[in-house]
């Protein structure tokens, strides 16, 4: 059997990679970043911005359009059961307009907001996972986004209107061998005259296998003239050398048009080069500060379906002489689920706006967002299987079948499982965030943990760390959370904004001291992290909730109602946070460690016995070794 083609590379050559993709300066301030030092900027997201009077009429009227379309046009049961996106929803969704949501009105688009645009995916992804995905995909990380921020005007003018009328795009930046680790990517563009020749397999490529254009990264070797590194491409899908080789299924989001791409001396001209050469990462990870905004909108239309359903279901349902939902053990459920699904929609909501108002820099809200609205959705999705009991866990096709409702409880638990692992999965996030979070200290202090450092270096380090931190622990002592008066004007809700400026504080005096101990360690403590970013994502949380509260209340849109789903989500989260801080200090890592190394040495092997591994034969990872492709094509181009 072929050994798979892998690229090696070192941890410290790995981590170089992925620190220079990273945005490096803070042009503009950011809520989440002074929330993780300790400094409460509430009047950066308070009073709520405000979408304009034009962007709501054309987003509100777009909206109209769409629902209509998914409740006459869209077939949730018939794309579950076939597994693809018909042909003709694919059609009606570009006759529509769905596929230019957020391209620019001269190219051919709708110009709506990110706001409007999140609201967009919500409800279609509502009525189809896998439409939601599709739309995502396209225009979140497609060729869209990428040619918005760093096109050339020909790129824009030659692709923009095709992905605004009819061509749907895909990313391909995953490779069998390669996940979140871009420092191994395989996959060459090889410059040839006044073209690059791209050779090597692309996995997971979502939109792939009905795709028109591509955003392809592919490493470009230095050579004389060529700077050389990870860089992008927009690349038409019907290239000579490119092949489909494979439609993957999954657990979930059985519609998902996803597949496995194999480059074969695709040739690929140079003026389609987004940006220039070794730039591809920093681009895709700049695409994603509001590109990560699409997963956790659709999260929360998960939840507002999960409340419904919820509420029905619980109204319906007797137990003993009253409703499901009035036993404390169900109830709790329902209330989690309703606060929580207002929380989510309040950081979506706020992280759009701050997005299209462009004043602040959203790349860690977009980031905790994300990674709080899939784990949070998929909470809930769980929660509503345990509510519905032995009905969650049956299809709906079984339910119809014996003359049932038809709620997909269990399709909706299968579809959000991979939210989880999209767009960075859980464990990445916390380490990507993490990163942000402590970049103002590795800014001044890096120097000091780093073996490379010479001792001269070292020496001025340590100057600038102690200007820094004379200024910044002081202020970490005392702030306004301390006094009973602050935020008053939130009514009920200024305690819980107190609570989170005083744990604003503590998490940054939990970070100082984990960095003063364990120093140069810190980033392999990877537990710690995890939570340090976990109670950042459930204070961003709480701050969201609390400032969109006020603002219904204000504008008169339910605000009583509003200002109780936010006071309850908060002191849900504050036990959550207070749990957390815990964990921080008092956890089993050091002995999880332990074990896992006992696991990988072999030495519990004995515990596998008694079972069978139902599991096919096969290498854990496929060869992808660049060549010809000796299958044939399953791509699906739409008409």
């Amino acid at each position: 059997m072929t050994a798979p083609s892998i690229r090696k590379v070192s941890e410290r050559e790995a981590r170089q990679v992925a620190e220079a993709a990273r945005e490096q300066d803070w042009r503009k301030p950011s809520f989440a970043k002074e929330l993780f030092l300790g400094r409460f900027r509430l009047d950066l997201i308070h009073p709520h911005p405000t979408p304009a009077v034009d962007d709501v009429r054309r987003g509100e009227k777009f909206l109209a359009t769409l629902r209509t379309f998914c409740e006459t046009k869209v077939d949730s049961a018939r794309i579950e059961r076939e597994a693809k996106i018909p042909d003709e929803t694919l059609q009606g969704l570009k006759e529509i307009g769905a596929l230019g949501m957020k391209i620019d009105t001269k190219y051919g688009g709708l110009g709506l907001t990110q706001v409007y645009y999140n609201r967009a995916l919500a409800l279609a992804g509502s009525a189809s996972p896998a439409i939601g995905a599709l739309l995502s995909a396209h225009q979140s990380i497609g060729v869209p986004q990428p040619l918005k921020l760093f096109g050339t005007q020909e790129q824009k003018d030659a692709f923009l209107p095709r992905c605004a009328r009819s061509a749907i795009s895909a990313f391909l930046l995953t490779e069998p061998d390669v996940g979140s680790d871009p420092a191994r990517l395989a996959t060459t563009a090889v410059p040839d005259g006044k073209d690059y020749v791209l050779d090597g397999v692309k996995l997971w490529t979502t939109n792939g296998v009905v795709a028109d254009l591509l955003v392809v990264m592919a490493r470009v070797p230095a050579s004389e003239g060529h700077k050389g590194g990870i860089t992008a491409f927009v690349v038409e899908a019907d290239s000579p050398g490119i092949t489909v080789e494979n439609r993957n299924a999954f657990m979930g989001l059985r519609g998902l048009e996803n597949g496995v791409t194999r480059f074969h001396q695709v040739r690929v001209p140079a003026a389609h080069r987004i940006g220039p050469e070794g730039a591809g990462l920093k681009i895709a990870l700049t695409t994603l500060n509001t590109g990560r905004l699409s997963l956790p909108a659709m999260c929360a239309g998960v939840g507002k379906w999960c409340l419904k359903i919820a509420r029905e279901w619980s109204t319906a349902r007797e137990q003993w002489g009253k409703s499901i939902a009035k036993h404390e053990a169900v109830g709790g459920k329902v209330a989690f689920i309703a606060a929580t699904t207002f929380a989510l929609e309040a950081v979506v909501d706020l992280s759009s706006q701050m997005a299209d108002e462009s004043r602040n820099d959203i790349r860690i809200e977009a980031a905790l967002a994300k990674l709080y609205g899939s784990e949070m959705g998929w909470r809930m999705a769980d929660e509503l299987v345990q509510i519905r009991g032995g009905r969650g866990f049956e299809t709906a096709e079984s339910l119809a079948a014996r003359g049932e409702r038809a709620v997909p409880t269990e399709q909706v638990l299968r579809d959000m499982r991979i939210n989880r692992i999209f767009e960075g999965s859980t464990e990445i996030m916390h380490l990507l965030i993490a990163r942000e979070a402590v970049d103002a200290h590795l800014s001044v202090a890096g120097a000091l943990i780093d073996p490379d450092t010479s001792l001269a270096d070292k020496g001025r380090a340590a100057a600038r760390a102690g200007g820094f931190y004379a200024r910044w622990l002081p202020q970490l002592i005392t702030g306004p959370g301390q006094l009973p008066r602050t935020y008053q004007e939130f009514g009920e809700l200024a305690g819980h904004l107190r609570y989170a400026e005083r744990a604003s504080r503590k998490l940054a005096r939990s970070t100082f001291y984990a960095m003063s101990r364990w120093q140069g360690r810190m980033e392999t403590k990877q537990g710690f992290l995890g939570r340090i970013v976990d109670i950042g994502a459930e204070l961003f949380a709480m701050s969201a909730a609390c400032v969109r509260a006020e603002h219904l209340r204000m504008s008169g849109e339910h605000g009583r109602e509003a200002h109780q789903l936010a006071d309850a989500f908060c002191r849900q989260a504050r036990l959550r946070i207070e749990e957390l801080f815990g964990r921080l200090w008092t956890n089993t890592d050091d002995l999880d460690r332990k074990i896992v190394s006992r696991v990988l040495d072999g030495s519990y092997t004995w515990l596998e016995e008694g079972v069978i591994d139902p599991s096919g034969d096969g290498p854990w990872i496929a060869d992808a070794t660049p060549g010809p492709s000796t299958k044939d094509s399953v791509r699906r181009p739409i008409p």
